[in-house]
């Protein structure tokens, strides 16, 4: 502190409020001093001394917009997609839906906003307790919150209403986890409770140095310096914005960080903004669709300045005319026309589909996706959530999904299973990774049977009587027994919560890990039943005698807590005899490296029943011990409270000291714990990678754990080849052990290097034989660091696309978003990502689809997903039901309205050629506006909601067919090319058919049809033929397809018969006044009624016949071979989850299970047995060949194609 006071000398109060490059801020309780560099300084209940350094209110907003930046912003988000500028009303329509869904939004977002500022708060003013909202709450207000209350901002625990200064706060809000967690004010501040005590900051010389607002919510540096003491702050002294006090009748604390600088708000970020492939690629079709446009208005405004001249007498082209029409001025005249003309042909651009596919999307998330039952998870009470709805039919292309193991494809739900104490192995039970690994060994394992007497606990499945109710004393080394029991009751963070009894008491842990060793304590006879801040209290059973139960304090003196780094945890604590001890648990490879010299043997029988627990998919750690003198741990001591003083690199410092006691270590045993897998993993794996999707598995797991759960699930099976590029090798640890930092980098390079390009070799091998095996590649952290070098980054993709599953172990959260991205952009390949906690939630952002677990590691996976489920297997009716049909019909939706709207425009651009390109309208204005708002919608929308090739059942009992997704088979240029072939057809059709009739009287009085009946009875045939196209596109009808089809058709009728019948001066409306009464009164406007439409689909039927019978899509092939059977989805296959629904709920599921309307499957049926694809097996049936077989295959392309006849 000495340097700081030199400088703070110098600088003035204010001139210490400068920000600008700051790294802490003090926080004054009392009166004013200058400040030290870089340090802000907030005085304590003195709001005049705060104003002039200008901190932020505490009130929050969230809205996307506000009064000044909807319109222009609003505008800007329609637009993004490329929107195009047409015809007033569609656009008008558009535009308003999308920005009042966006302003309805918002405004909920506001209404949320409003509610959380004006919530109220006790704050101290004028010695006294006043309620304000927390909007007006300010830096460094001293504030009271009762028992139940959030906090109103980031708040330092000065005191608390329950003994020895603690508080339980629940941090639900920040992380998702229920269990409390204990917050510890400093001594020194435990009497501030009342107004008149926590008055006197202003009179004391204390202040609070602490850090700048950041965004890590486990961190926090600075120091409390009272009466000239400097105390070190800790995260155990704040108390973040959003968590909630338990526990506890009131808290007092003095505000630290408010509104947007509180932690949460600074950790509050923006989903990242996805959008589908196939939406990206309709913003290339719409782009080619203005070429289209700008291509016929170019023809047109070329020829009509060619066109134009004044040899057309009759046309009245003198010099008085209009520039648009005068011949001296061709170039004027095609660029006026040019103008006309893109009005003209606007329509081609669909302005609706937009909002038909963000409304189809829509509905399909909240009641297909968030209602399906077989993603309900009745146990937690969890359905399935779509979180948006922008990614629907991407779920449907996914080609690899990155996983995490533990709480993914694992329940997270750890069981004490077995342990190993001075050498000896305890527990008998076989875990299902060893089941699955004899199965491949073909070896047979006996069942083994529990005994009669063995404890049934959440948390502990361990069997074996040699340990159970004091047996251990008969064991050969009952003292180490001893010791590893009081290293599972001592060492840990966990609460006891409820009565002091082993039946009735709950842990509160920080991880489900903690918790099965505190339990199995527990049933060891070490029974954790109460803490204080400095105590634990232990209920020992059997340990001076057989029988004796006593009650055993502890005191704490030091906790040298776990994290990522350290990778253990330690407890130096005192015993009622005065025995120092230092305890300590962690993993293996970093106990081993502390152990003393005296562990000999032990350490080698320990470490083989490390790898026999980690070979059976156990999750394995290290207990260990260390007798301390007293004069040792002063001197220690001394040096840890320096270190937790330090402002500056204080974990740093603390790493430090701890390396300085935790050595020379005892070895006391390990445990093994059991993470089982989820409930239909390896089925719902195997029909994953059978729908052609590759499963890659990150986790920060050990390589030999990850490698079993591979097995386990399906992953990874004996006939696979393995590629394995691992850093603990004997080369690699030899140069480690030299220490050269750079030395070992190169060297652990060159290795992965080497590795690569060797297994690539391999790999090229394999895949150019017929009938090589499946590859397979597993990599730990440290080598895939050096792999996605930029140099070796593409070595390891290539070899990574060329495997079948990929297991990447010991990887960090950033490690998991570099791979996925990888992929993401280096194949672009279709990803998603699945995981449960914290550590996957970059992962998740970085693929295209990010599906959360809503599991017991919190929920900030499942709040920055796109998607959320219960279990790991909902995956197969996710993509292979839902992502597989709404890929289906967003595809045709699209398509369809590629069609209608381009058959439409083509009859305009035809008769432009029999106007002498003037840019005369064919169609009336209102016939333009509502052909897509009205005529048309309704039914493309049901086809889009309702539209299924096969049943969901078949969907799953097929996954092959999931592979028409991944080749983007509905949506290629190809596709889009023929419905653009039939368009142009199917428009020269309506226009030459219906304009034939203009060339003879048609009506009984003779007369002629005019250009309003010729383009009426079009406009007519026009919506009736796209109508019945719609129907030909469908798998499936519905009653609803019906409706939508005769009531688009019947709303053209009847629109025609008002507006055809009223007569206003004000509008062009005279054009069309009585033209349909005038067209039904001939016999013609009938005949082309039933005629146009048949001769346009006549070619589409005929197509779709051929495609049908000879180059069928696979699910043509299943709707051939089930189509005499009922629709297979059984309702017996339905969740039986009655018991756990409300009266309402079971009406609704009781509904459900009435008989219903069957779909109908359309199209051709035929009778040809002669499919020949990765269905024939299936069948198992021989039919005689037939004569059109033959003419089937003469007629198919060139490629044989391989199966069973049929």
């Amino acid at each position: 502190m000495s340097g700081w006071e030199r400088i703070r000398s110098s600088r003035s109060r204010l001139g210490g409020s400068d920000s600008r490059a700051p790294s802490s801020r003090t926080v004054r309780l009392g009166r004013v001093q200058p400040q030290a560099p870089g340090h802000r300084t907030i005085y304590c209940n003195d709001r005049e001394a705060n104003l002039p350094v200008r901190f932020k209110g505490n009130s929050i907003s969230t809205t996307k917009y506000n009064v000044f930046t909807f319109l222009p912003k609003g505008l800007f988000e329609q637009f993004s997609p490329v929107h195009p500028i047409t015809n007033v009303v569609p656009l008008s329509l558009v535009l308003f839906v999308s920005l009042v869904k966006e302003a309805f939004e918002d405004w909920k977002r506001l209404q949320n906003d409003k509610s959380i500022n004006n919530a109220l708060v006790d704050v101290l003013l004028d010695q006294k307790w006043e309620r304000i909202p927390w909007k007006k709450l300010q830096v460094g207000d001293i504030v009271k919150v009762r028992q139940d209350g959030f906090f109103p901002a980031d708040i330092l625990f000065l005191a608390g209403t329950n003994p020895d200064g603690v508080c339980y706060i629940e941090t639900a809000n920040l992380d998702g986890e229920t269990n409390l967690k204990i917050r510890k004010a400093l001594e020194k501040t435990w009497d501030y409770l009342t107004p008149e005590k926590a008055s006197e900051f202003k009179a004391l010389e204390s202040e609070v140095q602490c850090e700048q607002p950041n965004n890590s919510l486990y961190t926090f540096t600075g120091n409390l310096i009272i009466q000239k003491q400097t105390l070190p702050l800790s995260p155990n002294q704040i108390l973040l914005r959003g968590c909630s006090l338990r526990n506890t009748e009131y808290i007092v604390g003095a505000v630290i960080f408010t509104g947007h600088e509180t932690k949460v708000m600074m950790n509050a970020m923006n989903v990242p903004s996805k959008r589908s492939t196939l939406e990206r690629k309709l913003d290339k079709l719409i782009l080619a669709l203005f070429g289209g446009l700008f291509l016929m208005c170019l023809i047109g405004a070329i020829a009509s300045g060619i066109f134009i001249n004044r040899k057309y007498y009759y046309l009245g082209l003198g010099a008085s005319v209009e520039n648009q029409f005068n011949p001296s001025n061709r170039f004027l005249v095609a660029l006026l026309t040019m103008f006309t003309l893109i009005t003209l042909y606007s329509t081609i651009i669909p302005i609706s589909l937009y909002v038909s596919i963000e409304m189809i999307k829509f509905i399909q998330s909240t009641q297909f996706i968030n209602k399906d039952l077989h993603m309900y998870h009745a146990e937690t009470n969890t359905p399935a959530l779509a979180r948006t709805s922008n990614l629907n039919e991407e779920l449907g292309q996914v080609e690899y999904i990155f996983s995490d193991k533990t709480g993914t494809l694992t329940r997270n739900l750890m069981e004490f299973f077995k342990c190993s104490i001075g050498g000896e192995v305890y527990g008998t039970g076989i875990t299902e990774i060893e089941k699955g690994g004899a199965e491949r060994s073909g070896i047979k394992l006996e069942e083994v049977h529990k005994s009669s007497n063995a404890i049934v606990e959440k948390g502990f499945n361990f069997d074996d009587a040699r340990l159970m109710r004091g047996a251990w004393r008969n064991e050969p080394d009952p003292d180490t027994c001893k010791e590893f029991f009081r290293c599972l009751a001592i060492c840990h963070t966990v609460l006891p919560e409820g009565d002091e009894s082993p039946e009735k008491v709950t842990y509160q842990a920080a991880s489900p890990d903690e918790e099965a060793l505190v339990t199995a304590a527990k049933n060891f006879g070490f029974f954790f039943y109460r803490r204080t801040p400095t105590t634990i209290y232990v209920r020992e059973s059997h340990v001076e005698k057989m029988g004796k139960v006593q009650d055993v304090t502890y005191e704490i003196l030091n906790v040298l807590e776990f994290n990522s780094t350290r990778k253990r945890q330690s407890v130096v604590c005192r015993y009622p005899d005065g025995r120092l001890v230092l305890y300590c648990k962690g993993a293996d490879s970093v106990i081993y490296e502390r152990l003393g010299d005296v562990n000999g043997d032990l350490k080698k029988k320990t470490r083989e029943h490390l790898e026999q627990f980690g070979s059976a998919g156990l999750r394995t750690l290290c207990l260990a011990y260390r007798d301390l003198t007293t004069d040792l741990y002063e001197h220690w001591n001394e040096k840890f409270i320096q270190a937790k003083s330090s402002l500056r690199d204080r974990e740093k410092k603390l790493d430090e000291v701890a390396e300085i006691i935790e050595k020379d270590l005892v070895l006391i045993g390990c445990t093994a714990i059991e993470d089982k897998l989820q409930e239909g993993v390896p089925s719902c794996i195997e029909t994953l990678s059978r729908a052609g999707i590759k499963i890659w598995v990150l986790t920060g797991d050990k390589m030999e754990t990850a490698i079993n759960i591979a097995y386990a699930c399906n992953l990874i099976n004996n006939n696979m080849k393995q590629f394995i590029i691992s850093s603990d090798t004997d080369a690699i640890r030899e140069v480690e052990e030299r220490g050269d930092q750079v030395e070992i980098a190169r060297f652990i390079k060159d290795s992965v290097c080497a590795d690569l390009k060797k297994y690539q070799e391999e790999a090229q091998q394999y895949l150019h034989t017929i009938s090589g095996p499946k590859l397979a590649l597993v990599i730990d952290g440290k080598c895939l660091m050096y792999a996605l070098d930029p140099n070796l980054r593409g070595m390891l993709l290539n070899l990574s696309l060329n495997c079948t599953s990929v297991v990447c172990c010991r990887v960090s959260p950033l490690q998991k978003a570099q791979v996925t991205s990888l992929v993401k952009k280096g194949a672009r390949k279709i990803t998603l990502s699945i995981g449960d906690g914290a550590n996957d939630v970059s992962m998740i952002q970085a693929a295209h689809v990010g599906v959360g677990i809503s599991g017991l590691e919190g929920m900030q996976a499942v709040m920055a997903s796109d998607f959320a489920i219960a279990q790991f297997r909902f995956l197969t009716d996710l993509l292979l039901v839902h992502g597989r049909w709404s890929y289906l019909r967003i595809c045709k939706v699209v398509t369809y309205f590629f069609y209608k709207n381009l058959t439409f425009t083509l009859t305009q651009f035809w008769f432009t050629f029999q106007t002498g390109f003037s840019g005369q309208r064919f169609y009336d204005d209102w016939f333009q506006s509502l052909y897509n708002v009205i005529f048309t919608a309704l039914p493309v929308i049901i086809v889009g909601l309702f539209d299924q090739d096969v049943s969901e059942s078949l969907s799953k009992k097929y996954p092959e067919l999931y592979k028409e997704g991944i080749r983007d088979s509905f949506f290629k240029w190809r596709v889009v090319g023929i419905w653009a072939f039939f368009s142009f057809y199917q428009s020269l059709v309506f226009y030459h058919f219906v304009t034939a009739s203009s060339s003879s009287p048609q009506n009984s009085s003779g007369k002629m049809f005019g250009l309003w009946d010729v383009s009426t009875m079009a406009f007519t045939c026009v919506v009736v033929t796209v109508n019945l196209r719609l129907l030909m596109l469908c798998n499936s009808i519905t009653r609803w397809h019906y409706i939508s089809v005769a009531g688009s058709v019947f709303a053209w009728f009847i629109f025609i018969f008002i507006y055809s019948g009223v007569m206003t001066p004000y509008d062009r409306q005279e054009n069309v006044f009585f033209v349909i009464y005038v067209l039904m009164s001939t016999f013609y406007f009938y005949l082309a009624l039933l005629l146009v439409p048949v001769a346009a689909l006549l070619g589409d039927f005929i197509y779709l016949g051929v495609q049908r019978w000879f180059f069928p899509y696979d699910y043509q092939i299943i709707q051939e071979m089930y189509r005499h059977e009922p629709d297979q989805s059984s309702r017996s296959e339905l969740l039986d989850i009655r018991n756990d629904l409300t009266p309402d709920e079971a009406r609704s599921y009781a509904i459900s299970q009435l008989p219903r309307e069957k779909s109908k499957h359309t199209g051709f049926a035929f009778d040809s047995p002669g499919y020949e694809s990765f269905f024939a097996s299936q069948q198992g049936v021989y039919a005689p060949q037939k004569a059109w077989d033959v003419a089937r295959r003469a007629s198919m392309r060139s490629g044989t194609r391989t199966g069973k006849k049929k």
